[in-house]
């Protein structure tokens, strides 16, 4: 049950990670149940990771990162996962700090990566709408273009980071008369943004920490070199592009969740007693453990095997989705079980299950639902 096994990881990556794990301890474990009652982490706390080299440790040096590689990041998700915290929403960061290393010009990437790395940009992707989810081309926010500037209006939903982001990577529609073609990415500095406004955080199921919400944008002049690569229509490709990492990314927090909660599951059939016995002695705890074990093994062995294929450059969609998919269900059905052998204490919210519970269910949801995940899977057979 324990990551430090990665086929992919060298030493440099057990340091990192003993130093991650040493710094999550010591600054976030604290505050895990404050952010779950106050539905955000405060933006101190960004800083303080950008200080540990946690935020973007995989950009080049040039531009204020680590000079890593995928493995890195995929250290600091395992470990907000096995301390069971959801509020910290660096994988958008990772996301977005990619999209404009790998699209952004020479200025565009030295105006925001930098600060991306210490936490002072903390981003989100505002590519959701209230009548969009999945299907991206049908996007209704519009960027209209006006001399050296672009007038954007349009509202987004469930955005992750959107109330403490203040660098939000917009998909909006540069030409509406246009599908896929029409898309943009639209780089908006948001702290002095005239029009720009945000609801509070969004009540949810699961992931109670993390500040989901809604964005709105009427009217705000955005400068015209704030369109990702310069030049507008590439919005769809860019993201179409970069999502493998995106999927990947949630694939690797579902696969530790497991492994954690099954830890945690584990230690405890072990103490509690039933009828004078531990649990762990009946037939169907020992049945229900081994099953889950051996699926986490199974995940985990092909969660690696994404990775390093995504280290070289060779991660596909197909692959991705499938490892999206498997994943999050296998999260899902695993905290599902280990809530079901902790009885009920399982269902009270002090006890780490319930959330991992809680959190698993929208795993299926977002980064493309798992019916799309099927439904791009079956295109390549």
């Amino acid at each position: 049950m324990n990551a430090h096994q990665s086929s992919w990881m060298t030493e440099d990556h057990v340091m990192y990670r003993d130093g991650v794990r040493k710094f999550l301890e010591t600054e976030f474990l604290p505050q895990r149940e404050h952010w779950v009652e106050q539905g955000y982490p405060e933006k101190e706390y960004w800083k303080k990771a950008g200080e540990m080299g946690l935020l973007c440790p995989d950009l080049p040096v040039e531009y204020g990162g680590g000079g890593g590689d995928f493995g890195f990041d995929v250290i600091t998700y395992e470990e907000l996962m096995r301390l069971c915290i959801s509020s910290f929403g660096n994988g958008i960061q990772s996301i977005v700090a990619h999209y404009i290393l790998r699209y952004g010009t020479e200025e565009q990437k030295l105006r925001w990566l930098p600060g991306m790395a210490t936490g002072e940009f903390i981003t989100s992707i505002a590519m959701t709408e209230p009548g969009t989810g999945s299907d991206l081309q049908s996007i209704k926010t519009s960027a209209a273009r006006d001399g050296d500037e672009y007038v954007l209006t349009g509202s987004k939903t469930f955005i992750t980071n959107g109330y403490n982001a203040n660098l939000i990577c917009v998909v909006c529609k540069t030409d509406p008369s246009e599908g896929a073609k029409g898309v943009s990415l639209l780089m908006c500095e948001v702290d002095d943004l005239n029009g720009f406004s945000r609801n509070k955080p969004l009540k949810k199921i699961g992931m109670k920490g993390q500040d989901t919400c809604e964005l709105f944008f009427d009217e705000c002049r955005i400068p015209v070199g704030n369109v990702l690569g310069g030049e507008e229509g590439q919005g769809f490709y860019q993201l179409m592009a970069q999502l493998p990492r995106e999927r990947l990314i949630i694939a690797v927090s579902a696969i530790a969740a497991v492994e954690a909660v099954l830890e945690q599951t584990i230690e405890y059939t072990k103490e509690r007693k039933a009828f004078n016995k531990p649990l762990m002695s009946f037939q169907n705890t020992k049945f229900k453990l081994a099953e889950m074990a051996t699926e986490a093994k199974i995940s985990r062995v092909f969660v690696d095997h994404c990775i390093e294929q995504l280290m070289v450059g060779n991660l596909d969609n197909e692959t991705a989705s499938m490892a999206k998919w498997w994943c999050s269900e296998k999260q899902f059905d695993t905290a599902h079980q280990c809530l079901q052998l902790h009885g009920g204490y399982g269902y009270m919210m002090e006890y780490p299950v319930a959330h991992y519970f809680t959190d698993s269910r929208v795993q299926m949801i977002y980064g493309g639902s798992n019916e799309i995940m099927k439904e791009l899977i079956s295109r390549s057979l």
